[in-house]
């Protein structure tokens, strides 16, 4: 016989027994659970305040992320992670253009600092238009040695900038970044390059003591060669007698009294920076630099500052005619 034929057999029960008996097992476990929903619910069917039910909840609430210090959305608060860019300003008005907005002046510092070191070169001939005449010259001094070269770079310098507070272009032929020069000729191309409105080329004069004042150079009618000053004669003077009046109203100083018969005007056919321009332009001698009175006046800051200022107000009277 076999082991599983050695076994009694199992008594089988009924259906109707065995759901009887998991009935009674469930009724009780119900009813504690049930209690216990009612034990754990508020009034309206919801869960309880924690604090009601001493038992505090499992999941935290979702928070609400706090509002920048600024009160400006945050990165997070942007879709796509960005902060909107703020609208640009409204741009700023340009300033007003000056009186001399849209005129073109060119100033010539005469002679040059350094064409001292450089004789051999400055002696150069160079075609003037109606003759030949030397690339340049080192030019005139005090008699305390203040060089003519540094006093008209220094003149030069305040003229241009009370031109450009007036809203004018300015231009130098030279401002003593050369080793010398440049030359007569050169100068007057730069003038006639630019197509300036007005040219004056800065000076003072080396004339015998006692011999005292301004006086301003203005060309005279040549044709030959490569000069023709037919076109600029006439402007030329005007802006020459511009300069004259308001010249000796902001400096005090008296036109020349050794030429030009008190008119403070000169005429001359022999200069290249003349001859060989094609735009209105004159020369300023701002005093005679031999002569002690004169000299006081050239060297002293404030006065020069007041011969600019007189110069300038003579170009913006021409240009603004």
């Amino acid at each position: 016989m076999s082991y599983d034929e050695s076994q009694q057999p199992t008594r089988r029960r009924s259906g109707r027994s065995n759901l009887t008996v998991a009935v009674a097992a469930l009724v009780p476990t119900a009813v504690a659970g049930w209690l216990v929903w009612q034990g754990m619910s508020g009034p309206d069917g919801g869960p309880a305040a924690a604090s009601a039910a001493g038992v505090s909840s499992s999941a935290s609430p979702a928070t609400t992320p706090a509002p920048s210090p600024s009160g400006s959305a945050r990165d997070d608060d942007v879709p796509g992670g960005t902060t909107p860019a703020k609208p640009s300003a409204p741009a700023k008005p340009s300033a007003p253009a000056g009186p001399l907005a849209g005129k073109v002046v060119v100033i010539d510092p005469g002679h040059n600092p350094r064409n001292r070191d450089h004789t051999a070169e400055i002696n150069e001939p160079v075609d003037i238009g109606t003759t030949t005449k030397e690339c340049d010259t080192t030019g005139t001094s005090t008699n305390a040695g203040y060089p003519e070269a540094e006093f008209t770079l220094d003149v030069s310098h305040r003229l241009r900038d009370l031109l450009r507070k007036e809203g004018a272009t300015v231009t130098f032929t030279h401002d003593n970044e050369r080793p010398y020069g440049p030359c007569v000729d050169e100068r007057a191309r730069i003038g006639n390059k630019a197509k300036a409105d007005a040219a004056i080329s800065v000076h003072a004069d080396g004339s015998a003591p006692g011999n005292r004042g301004f006086h301003v150079i203005l060309p005279a009618q040549v044709k030959g060669g490569g000069a023709d000053t037919t076109a600029i004669v006439g402007p030329s003077r005007d802006l020459g007698e511009h300069i004259v009046g308001n010249f000796v109203r902001e400096t005090g100083s008296a036109p020349a009294n050794y030429l030009g018969e008190g008119t403070g005007l000169d005429v001359r056919a022999d200069l290249g920076g003349l001859n060989l321009s094609t735009v209105p332009k004159v020369f300023i001698e701002c005093g005679n630099m031999r002569d002690s009175s004169d000299a006081e006046l050239l060297t002293d800051p404030e006065w020069r500052q007041k011969a600019a200022q007189g110069l300038a107000d003579g170009i913006r009277g021409f240009l603004k005619k």
